[in-house]
């Protein structure tokens, strides 16, 4: 759950250029059903078998949330692989930008919710993870028209430290092992507040230089429209010039024969 979109739809039927770059043909001829947008699919389709299967039985029994557990483990695995596939050969569609990143965050928001009202999960980290969630989506919109900002390291890791701390609370876990999720998921939460601040750090800077080159760019077009002015008020002095003497030569021409005619 990197926050960028990444699954998008693909192939036209030509040979797909691994590694290639996302060109506006490839977006043009791009199908939905492709093997990364199925993927995004099947993940959206996977978090309300989650929360029934979390939920079965009182929401305590430790074979049902087994089954949750490998549901939730599959979508986790499917984030990676329709990123990875889209990336790599050119499946990019308008579906597949908007359902994965809304996907990420659906199943780890179902995850999350869930475990709190089952009481395993303390709400306030399950407020800081969306918060942060919600924070830097609206984030990115806010940056869209000057830059994208890029998923770094450090918020992969974030999503890999979170798939992995929800993925030990959904099971019946006691002993050492629920010591061990328990900071698995503080590592998580630390990891979601850091991230999160750089993500704000970089839009801010990104807004401000976006913001700069509109303006230089606006300075440069007012300072060539005053030029192109200037050049063709320059260009019409002449032919003004022209005019004004051929008006005074003419008139000269008339006084003479009139003068002539009175003789």
């Amino acid at each position: 759950m990197t926050g960028v979109p990444a699954s998008a739809a693909g192939g036209s039927g030509a040979k797909p250029v691994r590694g290639g770059k996302l060109g506006t043909a490839a977006v043009n001829q791009a199908s939905l059903w492709n093997i990364a947008n199925i993927l995004t699919m099947v993940r959206l389709l996977l978090v309300p078998g989650f929360v029934l299967l979390l939920f079965h039985d009182g929401g305590y029994d430790p074979v049902w949330r087994a089954f949750a557990w490998a549901a939730f483990a599959v979508a986790m695995i499917t984030d990676l692989f329709d990123g990875h596939l889209a990336r790599a050969y050119n499946l990019v569609t308008d579906f597949g930008k908007i359902a994965d990143p809304i996907a990420d965050k659906a199943i780890m928001g179902a995850a999350l919710v869930s475990l709190s009202i089952l009481g395993d999960l303390p709400w306030w980290i399950t407020g800081v993870i969306l918060a942060r969630e919600l924070g830097i989506t609206l984030m990115r919109f806010w940056v869209i028209r000057h830059a994208v900002i890029p998923a770094s390291r450090g918020g992969k890791l974030k999503t890999l430290a979170q798939g992995t701390a929800a993925g030990m609370y959904v099971l019946v876990l006691t002993g050492p092992l629920a010591t061990l999720r328990f900071w698995v998921m503080m590592v998580a939460v630390v990891l979601t507040v850091v991230t999160g601040l750089d993500y704000v750090r970089q839009a801010v800077v990104l807004r401000r230089q976006g913001l700069a080159a509109e303006r230089a760019a606006a300075a440069e077009r007012a300072e060539e429209a005053l030029q192109t002015t200037a050049g063709t008020a320059a260009d019409a002095a002449p032919a003004a010039g022209a005019v004004a003497g051929a008006k005074d030569v003419h008139a000269a021409a008339e006084a003479r024969d009139a003068a002539e005619a009175e003789r």
